[in-house]
Order: structure tokens, then C-alpha cells, then sequence
């Protein structure tokens, strides 16, 4: 068995206390199409808003708080405190590195693929300085509140059915990563599921084999990237 237990990644993610336009400071409102994401609170005060198959939900966040957001669960990030930190784990190591998130950019937008990957790749365009990488992440969060914030007052009007429109461009915006995304996930969690499995079998026949290949493995050091929500120190914990 290699990589991080589960084939999850981990990052920790101090949020933006960029204020909005709803006067919450915050990242950007987003939903993953292939994988849960969990939040291990560590520090600061703040809130999570969802939008999900239960509507509009407001989640405070304290240290020791654990949430989680299963696929198509709208989270926007709120640092109440300015100092709030998160350890945050993904499902599917790889996969959402790989495209898995859909922000909620204005309808508009959603709608022309190419306006939508212009908005939500520009901070990693070329030759952009850290100030301008950040300036451009804070107008992609922009971006995706003028979104969310629309989506939010339809589903408090019209109840959870208010999403299934966001949740059909999602899949086709990400359609066609579909077959990389099962390779990273044959390699990585799929993979480390076949094991414990056969580690099972083995130990059924009091089998050790499998312990003699006992190690201690370390991902080294963080890198700091401009994350959605917040700066992210994230490790790569693939196989």
C-alpha cells in the first residue's frame, strides 16, 4: 500500500478575510463533482453557507469543528475571525487537483466553456507576479459570489430544485475528464481498497507477508499555492 491512507489529500487552508460584497469576508463558492471534502477546524471562528438537496444551511465553524461536503454541495468558506485555519481533507487524491471543482460563476459564464476556463484558471496564467496572482484570485471569488449569490436567493425562493441547473453544467463542463479521473482513481484509492482487502485475506490466514514491508512515509514540504477558499500549503501524497 502507497500514498496517504485512503487515497485522500490533505492541505491547510487559511481563508481569505477578503470582504465581499455581502459584507463576509471569504473564498470562492464552489461544489466538487467527484469528491467529498472534509474540514478539520484548527483555528479562528468563522462559517460555511451551503447549498444542497436541503436548501440554504449555515454551518458555524469553531476549532474542532469536523464538516464534510458530499459531491454537488455548494460550501462558501466565511472567516468570521480573520484568522481562521482549516485542515482540509479531499477524497480521491488527484482528482480534484485535477479539475474536480465547479465555481458558481453567474449563469453567463457557466454557459460558454471557454469564458468558464478563462475565469477559473486566470491565476495560474503565465508570467503573473505573486500581487498579481493573488489580485486575480481575489476577482475570481468576485466572480463566484456574484454567482452564488444569485443561486442562493433562487433556491430560497424556489427550495432545493433551484440547483439542478448548476448541477447539469457541472457535469458537462467536467464530461470529458472523466476517463483521466478514473485512472488517478484506479491508481490511488480504488487501488489502496484492492489492498486492504487482500491484506485481510492474508491475516485470515495468518499470512504477515504483507508486514515485512512495514515503512514510515513523509510528503516532505508544503507548498504554498492560492487556493479557492484560502492560502493553501498542500503536499503531494499520490502513490
Amino acid at each position: 500500500m502507497s500514498g496517504f491512507p485512503g487515497g485522500t489529500a490533505v492541505s491547510l487552508v487559511s481563508v481569505y478575510d477578503w470582504p465581499t460584497v455581502d459584507g463576509q469576508a471569504g473564498g470562492s463558492p464552489h461544489l466538487h463533482t467527484a469528491s467529498t471534502e472534509g474540514y478539520v477546524v484548527v483555528g479562528g471562528t468563522g462559517a460555511v453557507e451551503t447549498l444542497s438537496g436541503n436548501g440554504y444551511e449555515r454551518h458555524e465553524l469553531k476549532r474542532g469543528t469536523v464538516l464534510w461536503f458530499t459531491p454537488g454541495t455548494v460550501h462558501r468558506a466565511v472567516n468570521g475571525s480573520g484568522d481562521l485555519q482549516i485542515v482540509v481533507v479531499m477524497q480521491n487524491a488527484g482528482i480534484p487537483e485535477a479539475g474536480d471543482a465547479v465555481f458558481t460563476f453567474p449563469e453567463a459564464t457557466l454557459a460558454d466553456p471557454e469564458a468558464y476556463r478563462a475565469a477559473a484558471t486566470a491565476p495560474a496564467a503565465e508570467g503573473l507576479t505573486e500581487s498579481e496572482r493573488g489580485e486575480a484570485t481575489r476577482a475570481r471569488r468576485d466572480l463566484a459570489i456574484e454567482g452564488y449569490l444569485a443561486l442562493r436567493e433562487r433556491v430560497g425562493a424556489e427550495g432545493p430544485a433551484a440547483m439542478k441547473p448548476l448541477w447539469d453544467k457541472a457535469a458537462q463542463l467536467v464530461s470529458s475528464r472523466a476517463e483521466t479521473w478514473r485512472r488517478i482513481w484506479a491508481a490511488g484509492p480504488r487501488a489502496q481498497a484492492d489492498a486492504t482487502g487482500a491484506h485481510l485475506d492474508a491475516l485470515e490466514r495468518a499470512d504477515a507477508t504483507h508486514l515485512c514491508d512495514a515503512h514510515a512515509g513523509s510528503a516532505g514540504d508544503a507548498v504554498a499555492k492560492w487556493g479557492m477558499c484560502g492560502r493553501l500549503e498542500t503536499w503531494d501524497l499520490r502513490p
